[in-house]
């Protein structure tokens, strides 16, 4: 694919050791990471705007699979022979495929609530997780909401996700309700960003993968589940993984300090 010109936003420490951040969404916005709980205190954050989003919201569509050139611009373009990268969400199936296609330029990998349904074969837990809360309002609202399926233009999708966004935290209060409300998304950035299937093999190459890599799970996730995504971790020869206790599928926004305590100690240890 051809290289266009794409927008990153820098953020947090200039003189700290770069990360490259991958939003989720899919195609959403990346100014709902914020600077994951404080870790740009410690780290140089570049966070690129996806084609189709944000300022890049002018660049041809296309898929994860074929945004994993842009990724190896962007880790050149920052002065890196090899990079860490963190990424959320969907933005980890971009991040795997990197991975997968460039093991040897990758210092350090942090998956954070990652769908894994496409990696292992463990059963998803999230009808337990959904069982658990049955009794809220909230949730039956947004699992209503579900169902119904979202609109065709952006600010419909954008209302249908907040709609649902109640399943994707451990609670449903001020705190949430603002961080959900703040999200934007590009339904046709989304499309093209999950259209087709993973090459073959994918799960075969991943071992060579062998830096050291973070799968991190929200004990609550009734979006990704909890343990699916736990397992992960054994995708990858150096793969570890954590539980961030109450919260879901943001657990820098429900349990800061806690998320921050895992990732960063995570980092400090793969990057010295």
């Amino acid at each position: 694919m051809s290289a266009v010109d794409l927008h990153a936003d820098v953020l947090g420490r200039a003189d700290g050791p770069t990360v490259l951040v991958l939003a989720g969404g899919a195609a959403a916005h990346p100014s709902y990471l914020g600077d994951l709980a404080g870790l740009g205190e410690r780290y140089r954050l570049v966070v690129p705007h996806l084609r189709g989003v944000g300022r890049s919201s002018a660049a041809p569509l296309a898929s994860r699979w074929e945004q994993m050139d842009d990724v190896d611009r962007l880790r050149a373009s920052s002065g890196l022979d090899r990079c860490a990268v963190v990424a959320h969400s969907a933005g980890t199936r971009l991040a795997v495929a990197y991975a997968a296609r460039f093991p040897e330029r990758l210092s350090a990998l942090v998956l954070v609530t990652p769908p894994a349904e496409y990696l292992v074969d463990v059963p998803s837990d999230v009808p337990d997780l959904l069982a658990a809360r049955a009794g809220e309002p909230a949730v039956a609202s947004a699992l209503a909401a579900l169902e119904g399926g979202p609109g065709l233009t952006d600010d419909d999708f954008t209302a249908w996700r907040l709609r649902t966004a109640p399943l994707g935290y451990a609670r449903w209060d001020a705190t949430t309700r603002a961080h959900a409300e703040g999200m934007r998304y590009s339904l046709a950035a989304a499309r093209a960003f999950m259209a087709g299937d993973a090459p073959d093999g994918l799960r075969e190459r991943l071992p060579a993968m062998t830096a050291p890599v973070l799968v991190v799970a929200g004990a609550q996730d009734a979006a990704a589940g909890c343990a699916p995504v736990l397992a992960v971790a054994d995708a990858f020869p150096r793969g570890e993984a954590a539980v961030v206790d109450g919260c879901g599928h943001f657990p820098w926004v429900e349990q800061p300090a806690a998320y921050r305590a895992v990732v960063g100690s995570f980092l400090d240890r793969a990057l010295g």
